[in-house]
């Protein structure tokens, strides 16, 4: 009898795993677990039983602390707590994990000729260029206007997740144009961050990193594979990179265009090892009766398998590692971390206030958001067909275009991240008021330009869906 809830409970197990993988590989999965983490985030952040618990939380310090000769407590790193966990050491992963796509996507993806990166990568550029414009229009001259980087990024994940979401009602040139898109913005936001959202820079370390770089890529011309000896010196990339005052994120960019994308063995090595392998797999049947694999059997699948795994590159198999940890835990805990805004009053959401000193960094990001980044992505689509530089995407219309380049306002992940970056010349109670509305701005630009990129794909998809039908009859 007890044996059945036993069976009832490993089943109910194994049917959860199921359901759990079916629905990390929907590709609006990430987006989903996004969403809820904002909504519970502002949650914790404005109930008046949670938001204590949950500011004191992201401030606790996690730094390591050591005693140095004279006594004195040294902490490592510095300034080092919950929040700056995650915004400067797990978004060093996310950062790397964004490098080694694009880097992907140069040598054999949607940016690896000139022809087929073109049109997306003006594109990116447009939909970079035209909000900050509207940005820094609205805010010239006053506290905010350094945020112009805020409305600038495309979050891939939440705009592929919509597109997916509406199925075939979006050609899948137009699909793998605004993911290119995408990959492309990611690129132009981290050199953004990199140039105009550091800090003092210390030159000496900085320049120390640049030696390790130039070792790290020495020993990858010398044709060095093993992950160990690139892992050190990417921590000690990152330590430099945090104390010289360039973002400690971009350490992550630098080591993800510096890790071997050629694997260590190569495919003949891979089929002769791996035909010796599988025949001793045989020889060595019934060495050990009733048991499989035996001793010797499993020395052969050990090594079938090291084989097998330095047969495919580091860069990707590291991308693959990653990625689920990125997506479903590295980028929801950013979102817990920084969505949780404080609204103590409704002019948070009044995104067309100004003041003379403050400007209006709600309207600049909402703005720049709804309207700038379609704008820009369609005008600079345009130019580049007309001026032949760019190739208009198979089957799709200037219409569906537009509709679909509505999507790229959605800029949750990246613009969150700038914002968190930016204000930090003004006195301590500003940058914090204003880094609050930013985000509010953020999340209110991206929602409604999903909203808006949604419902005109659904009408365009339908005005041409009648005109073909008309058309045939």
């Amino acid at each position: 009898m007890r044996l059945i809830p036993i069976y009832s409970w490993t089943r109910g197990i194994r049917n959860f795993d199921h359901r759990r993988r079916k629905f990390s590989n929907q590709p609006w999965a990430q987006g989903v677990i996004l969403l809820i983490c904002v909504v519970v985030a502002m949650l914790l952040a404005n109930l008046p039983f949670t938001k204590e618990a949950y500011h004191s939380i992201l401030e606790t310090d996690v730094s390591l602390s050591f005693q140095s000769p004279n006594g004195d407590r040294i902490f490592f790193p510095k300034d080092m707590n919950i929040e700056a966990f995650i915004n400067d050491i797990l978004m060093t992963i996310f950062f790397f994990t964004v490098g080694l796509e694009i880097r992907c996507e140069m040598k054999n993806g949607e940016l690896s000729s000139v022809r087929k990166a073109m049109m997306p990568v003006i594109a990116a550029f447009g939909g970079v260029i035209a909000p900050a414009l509207i940005f820094t229009l609205i805010n010239h001259g006053t506290a905010a206007s350094s945020g112009w980087g805020i409305p600038t990024a495309t979050d891939i994940a939440f705009a592929v997740g919509i597109l997916s979401i509406l199925g075939d009602k979006v050609p899948i040139s137009l699909k793998v144009f605004l993911t290119a898109l995408a990959i492309a913005d990611d690129l132009i936001a981290i050199l953004v961050v990199a140039f105009f959202y550091g800090g003092t820079i210390n030159l000496g370390l900085l320049g120390i990193a640049l030696v390790l770089i130039l070792l790290i890529l020495l020993m990858n011309y010398l044709g060095e594979k093993r992950p160990w000896f690139y892992f050190i010196p990417a921590m000690a990339i990152w330590t430099l990179f945090y104390y010289a005052g360039v973002h400690s994120t971009m350490s992550g960019v630098v080591m993800a265009f510096l890790v071997p994308m050629a694997p260590r063995y190569t495919e003949a090595y891979m089929k002769v090892k791996g035909r010796r392998y599988i025949k001793r797999l045989y020889e060595y049947t019934g060495m050990e009766e009733g048991m499989f694999p035996n001793g010797p059997q499993r020395h052969c699948l050990r090594r079938l398998s090291k084989i097998s795994n330095d047969t495919m590159g580091m860069s990707y198999r590291l991308e693959h590692s990653l990625s689920p940890w990125v997506n479903f835990l590295i980028m929801p805990l950013f979102a817990l971390a920084n969505a949780g805004v404080e609204i103590p009053d409704l002019s948070y959401f009044n995104v067309f206030q100004f003041s003379q000193e403050l400007g209006s960094v709600s309207m600049g990001i909402f703005l720049g958001l709804l309207i700038g980044k379609p704008l820009g992505i369609s005008l600079a689509s345009f130019i580049a067909v007309k001026l032949h530089a760019g190739e208009m995407p198979s089957k799709a219309s200037w219409k569906m275009l537009i509709a679909v380049a509505c999507l790229g306002g959605i800029g949750f992940t990246m613009s969150i991240f700038v914002d968190t970056l930016s204000f930090g010349d003004q006195a301590p109670e500003i940058t914090a008021r204003l880094r609050d509305m930013g985000k509010v701005a953020v999340l209110m630009g991206s929602l409604c330009a999903g909203i808006v990129g949604s419902i005109l794909i659904n009408i365009v998809h339908k005005a041409e869906a009648g005109r073909a039908k008309r058309a045939i009859n």
